[in-house]
């Protein structure tokens, strides 16, 4: 998500605030510590500058909520700028830094606002000596960002202020890797950054991250018409406020979320199959993100609650049918080894009597193990069947299958499988065994079906009203706003009347000035204190 300006964003948001010049500061606020403000006034004009350090600045019709402490920043602002007319507004170069000139001469003050790394705000004199700002930094001992320092915007590295020359570009060109890119090459000589590039090199179907080692023939010369083209951007180009949206129908699984993605003050070609959503102008668009950016998050959180919600349930039933579906697997081998102990009941018994032989004549288990290989690698009908024997356990695995399918089945053989039995019970017991544990499974099923449909109905009842339990919240969250007359004390009586109390003495003055209608009510009391 983009969370930031870039140069050209910068250039034409100081381009629709200049309508701000002439108009007075009249309250600064802070909303945190990189947040600020500025509610400025003109006659009957008002409006209300957001500044945020590192990020953004522009003009709001959001409500945001204000410290209630202001910052000690925060009383060096009130101090110097207020009632003080904003007389310049511009943008360093092409850099993202915002100069605000307040006042004239020797009283002027400079709000210096820097929009990249993790940015600052400076409040300056008439001779740019910084006054107080946000971050202090030492970068070296001829470029140091304290109060009473010199604040020097030369320091800064800005873009070139002109094109490249064709010879220029084909030297670029040809000092470039293999693997460089358009984009690693040209970025940092176009004054509007990435997006503007992108935009105008698919203006002749080159994308922005070709290499050179694809580079097209007279590729230069195209690249010198873009960065000759970026330079007059602004001048050829009509800027509107652009959001990028991402829609994701299947988010909660109940219903479809929209997230804003990006803002932008054109429609650029890489972004032109997007959705989006049109503003009038670029500062509407700003402030609309991010002032939707809490709503945002709402919405996010309640789409993972939904998410969360219908796979909780959707699991539930399928640990439901994976457990039906183990029984029936289990039914249909218990009663297939069932049938096939009787259908080799002779060979069954055999075996055993084999093996219970070898066990009581005291022979060693080991030994047992290799008699019984041995014969079966010579061919012995009977031995050559038993495939594992588990001594341990008093069990063997015997190879069986259909004798019957032998005749019936021209091609192929009888499919055959690994039946475990138990030496101490007869073939026939061995049988009634597996059929018993076919009745047992059956049983497991049967109630396994009866507590499906109850814990069914349990879950998604549950679900349903969690649900309906996170679109109401959400709603509440969304839908709650400050009202004008919470910022004084206040309640609503047994009758249903509104009464509104100043909390000192200005505040009863403001609230008689400002919002007293003529049908309200207005009580005073006086507190008399008798003395002997």
């Amino acid at each position: 998500m983009k969370t930031r300006y870039s140069g050209l964003d910068l250039a034409c948001q100081i381009a629709e605030m200049q309508k701000l010049v002439g108009m007075r500061i009249n309250k600064i606020y802070d909303i945190d510590k990189k947040t600020y403000l500025l509610r400025m006034q003109r006659t009957e004009e008002k409006s209300v500058v957001l500044i945020e350090s590192g990020s953004r600045i522009h003009e709001t019709n959001s409500v945001w909520p204000k410290n209630d402490a202001p910052s000690g920043f925060t009383m060096k602002l009130r101090k110097h700028l207020k009632n003080k007319r904003l007389e310049e507004l511009s943008q360093y170069k092409s850099d993202r830094i915002v100069v605000l000139k307040f006042g004239m001469n020797e009283v002027a003050n400079y709000l210096v606002v820097e929009l990249y790394d993790r940015g600052n705000i400076l409040l300056l004199d008439h001779e740019f000596v910084i006054i107080s700002l946000l971050r202090p930094r030492l970068n070296d001992e001829n470029n140091k960002m304290v109060v009473r320092e010199t604040y020097d915007l030369s320091n800064y590295k800005t873009k070139p202020t002109q094109a490249l020359t064709n010879e220029q570009v084909s030297q670029l060109v040809q000092n470039a890797a293999p693997n460089d890119t358009l984009k690693k090459l040209f970025v940092p000589h176009c004054p509007y950054g990435p997006a503007v590039l992108e935009h105008l090199l698919l203006a002749h179907d080159i994308p922005v991250n070709k290499k050179k080692k694809d580079f097209l023939d007279g590729i230069e010369s195209i690249i010198s018409e873009v960065l000759a083209e970026s330079y007059e951007f602004l001048d050829n180009n009509s800027g509107k406020g652009i959001i990028l949206q991402k829609v994701d129908s299947n988010a909660g699984g109940v219903t479809s979320l929209t997230t804003n993605v990006e803002f932008h003050p054109f429609l650029f070609r890489q972004h032109s199959k997007m959705d989006c959503k049109t503003f009038d102008s670029f500062n509407a668009a700003v402030d609309e993100f991010f002032s939707g950016m809490e709503t945002q998050k709402i919405d996010v959180k309640v789409a993972q609650q939904e998410r969360q919600a219908l796979k909780k349930l959707d699991n539930i039933k399928q640990d439901h049918l994976k457990r039906l579906t183990q029984l029936e697997v289990e039914q249909a081998k218990d009663r297939t080894f069932g049938e096939l102990i009787e259908l080799n009941c002779d060979l069954v018994d055999k075996a055993l009597t084999v093996i219970r032989t070898a066990i009581a004549n005291q022979i060693d288990w080991t030994d047992i193990e290799e008699i019984v290989a041995e014969a079966g690698e010579n061919g012995d009908p009977i031995l050559s069947r038993i495939l594992k024997l588990k001594l341990d356990i008093n069990h063997f695995t015997m190879m069986l299958s259909n004798p019957f399918e032998e005749y019936e089945e021209e091609e192929g053989e009888p499919v055959e499988h690994e039946v475990e039995l138990d030496i101490d019970l007869t073939a026939q017991a061995n049988a009634r065994k597996y059929y018993d544990k076919k009745k047992s499974a059956a049983l497991k099923e049967q109630k396994t079906l009866q507590s499906h449909s109850v814990a069914m109905k349990s879950a998604e009842k549950k679900t349903k009203a969690a649900l309906r339990e996170v679109a109401v919240s959400a709603n509440i969250i969304k839908a709650r706003k400050t009202y004008w007359f919470e910022k004084f004390y206040w309640f609503i009586s047994s009758e249903n009347y509104l009464v509104i109390a100043g909390r000192d003495q200005q505040q009863n003055e403001h609230l008689v000035k400002r919002y007293m209608a003529p049908t309200d009510i207005y009580v005073s009391y006086i507190t008399i204190f008798w003395m002997k």
